[in-house]
């Protein structure tokens, strides 16, 4: 009887992602919004990876960080966005397992590697403004390569090991997770195990790749802080500072609504603000980086208009 209920418990093949199902009148405008989102997050991720690599003056660190930003942006978006485009088209909101624990993931894989490469970042910032004389002997293309490829191994192997502890759990007949996509909270809910061992280890895991970037972010930036403030022109200030604002915002709009995401009370009642808030960090953020950092950098907006005038050349 025991083999037999615990047969039973472990048959669930799918879930359903209730996503935005409530709201039954705005699935074509919905899915209308995030095609647009989608459309621009690609496009836009892929042009600066276009800009970066075709354009000789941009092969610096902070370009070289910036592309395996906007990569991981367009993998971000990818990981997520057409299955939910397809819900709204289909009505279909079910999941496989084994497609829900894939897109956990990939989701927990590049989230994690997007806080590291943001401290890296950061790092890169630090030594341009506070150590000038001494960048290019630091920041050299190997320790480029290690701190690019140290992000990208320590977010695939929390990620590795979270949904590992995830898949060795057992799913009951409660199938409906109460968002859009397959995050670590409302899949866990969905186990009759007991789930105390795999909450502790995925907290302490994911303080090591978002509390201790974030800090080390912030530590970052207060020397920078520090060091502007003690230069004595103002325009001299605004040209330093003008080379980490760009950087700074796309920190502030990532961190500030991932830690209302995770660190508001899991109730029934703020549910709604969850996915509103997930929305923002996993949807929009993607496509605002790229405007930011082309608004607001002349040297990629220069040598985006010089490939644009390129590419109308040839047309000529």
């Amino acid at each position: 009887m025991l083999a037999t209920e615990k047969q039973n418990q472990t048959y669930i093949t799918e879930f359903i992602l209730l996503g935005f199902g409530d709201l039954p009148d705005l699935q074509v405008p919905l899915f209308l919004l995030f095609l647009v989102i989608y459309i621009v997050t690609m496009m836009g991720n892929i042009l600066i990876l276009v800009v970066v690599v075709a354009n000789q003056h941009l092969h610096t660190p902070m370009y070289f960080f910036l592309s395996n930003l906007s990569c991981l942006e367009t993998c971000y978006s990818s990981t997520i966005l057409p299955k939910l485009l397809a819900s709204f088209l289909t009505g279909d909101r079910s999941i496989s397992y084994r497609s829900c624990m894939t897109q956990f993931f990939i989701f927990a894989f590049l989230v994690g590697v997007e806080c590291y490469l943001l401290a890296v970042m950061s790092y890169d910032r630090y030594l341009a403004v506070c150590k000038p004389l001494h960048y290019v002997t630091l920041m050299n293309r190997k320790l480029c390569i290690a701190l690019a490829a140290g992000a990208w191994v320590s977010g695939f192997m929390i990620s590795f090991v979270i949904t590992l502890l995830m898949s060795q759990m057992v799913y009951c007949d409660h199938r409906e997770i109460d968002h859009f996509f397959c995050d670590f909270t409302p899949v866990i809910k969905c186990s009759c195990s007991d789930t105390f061992l795999i909450e502790v280890v995925t907290a302490l895991m994911s303080a090591t790749c978002t509390m201790l970037p974030f800090l080390f972010t912030v530590a970052s930036y207060i020397l920078i802080i520090i060091t502007i403030l003690r230069i004595p022109s103002a325009p001299g200030r605004q040209k330093v500072f003008s080379t980490c604002s760009s950087h700074l915002i796309v920190v502030t709009i990532f961190y500030s609504t991932l830690i209302l995401v995770y660190m508001l009370p899991k109730t029934y009642s703020l549910t709604a603000f969850n996915k509103l808030f997930s929305v923002f960090y996993t949807v929009v953020t993607p496509m605002v980086n790229p405007l930011i950092y082309t608004l607001r950098n002349k040297e990629v907006r220069g040598a985006l208009g010089k490939e644009v005038q390129a590419f109308m050349g040839l047309y000529k």
